[in-house]
């Protein structure tokens, strides 16, 4: 019977063959410190090098190494998703491959852990990102805490460690689009947040292009609340009623002053109009479509590959 680990680190991998060694070694490094008994996970979410062939070295190597590979991408969210169906250990720990996030700070994870709390996420401090990104990222925090039923504090890293419990309970979320860091939160189990130091980027670029941060960013306010649709409603009919007080005005005006509004106003108040229209009709196809892949049933990845499971495919 296959030993239980007492953690397990589970990083997504995607264009990261000159990363993976060196993650493998520091994560290897920093969890000795704290017990003989963890694995390692690393799920590749098919990626266009030979991140998968880099794993498979690094598996032969190393039996505590444990490699999925997915049959296609299926994005970040889904990654982890896949690593956690397997993952054995007491302790949870999910981390980026990027190494912005030192695996030496699982240690201080461990210790607020065993203070009792369920979930203990990281708060970043000195972001490592380029102007725009953490422009854009405060920007989409602001606009998410308007748009989610609950205030959520979304400065928080990608590195956050949690309780088999709470694992147990993560996976029952079946939805399509789950984010984690939000799932987790959403769970409510106790929680506490540790500061860790961001760092840059140990090679290579993010493969987050704009499109893709643009999509996740409509991902995250679509799946955790309906006020998008609501909002479009109270716009509508905000509108509306400025649209009935604009007729009343001008009409005052045509018998007081004989005031007839041109074709600018009329043009401009038709293209408002109808870019309200499209935009809610955007909204609610949205969510049409959210409804959609969930009635679909599909399943939120396919596992094309395993190494170093008792049970390999």
């Amino acid at each position: 019977m296959e030993n239980k680990p007492y953690i397990s680190i589970i990083s997504p991998v995607y264009q990261a063959e000159e990363i993976l060694e060196e993650l493998v070694k520091k994560i290897t490094i920093s969890l000795n410190e704290i017990t003989a008994d963890f694995e390692i996970i690393l799920v590749e979410d098919s990626s266009d090098d030979n991140s998968w062939n880099k794993i498979v070295e690094i598996c032969s190597n190393n039996p505590f190494v444990k490699g999925i590979k997915l049959s296609r991408n299926f994005g970040q969210h889904n990654a982890v998703s896949a690593g956690l169906e397997y993952a054995n250990g007491d302790v949870i720990v999910l981390m980026d491959c990027d190494l912005q996030d030192d695996p030496k700070h699982i240690e201080k994870l461990i210790k607020d852990y065993k203070k009792g709390n369920e979930i203990v996420f990281t708060q970043r401090i000195a972001r490592k990102h380029s102007f725009f990104k953490r422009l854009t990222a405060k920007t989409y925090n602001g606009i998410f805490n308007i748009l989610s039923d609950k205030n959520y504090d979304l400065n928080v890293g990608s590195l956050v460690l949690f309780s088999e419990k709470v694992k147990n309970e993560f996976i029952k979320l079946k939805e399509h689009d789950k984010l984690y860091i939000q799932g987790l939160k959403w769970l409510g189990f106790k929680h506490s947040y540790v500061n860790v130091e961001h760092r840059a980027r140990h090679s290579g670029v993010s493969s987050y292009t704009l499109p893709k941060l643009i999509n996740l960013a409509i991902q995250g306010w679509i799946s955790n609340s309906e006020k998008l649709l609501y909002l479009s409603i109270k716009l509508g009919l905000l509108f509306t009623a400025m649209s009935i007080g604009a007729i009343f005005l001008i009409i005052l005006n045509y018998f007081k002053e004989g005031y007839q509004s041109g074709w600018p106003s009329l043009i401009s108040t038709i293209l408002l109009s109808t870019g309200l229209i499209l935009t809610s009709l955007g909204v609610l196809g949205i969510y049409i479509g959210k409804i959609i892949n969930e009635v679909r049933n599909r399943p939120r990845y396919v596992i094309d590959k395993k190494i170093n499971f008792k049970n390999e495919n």
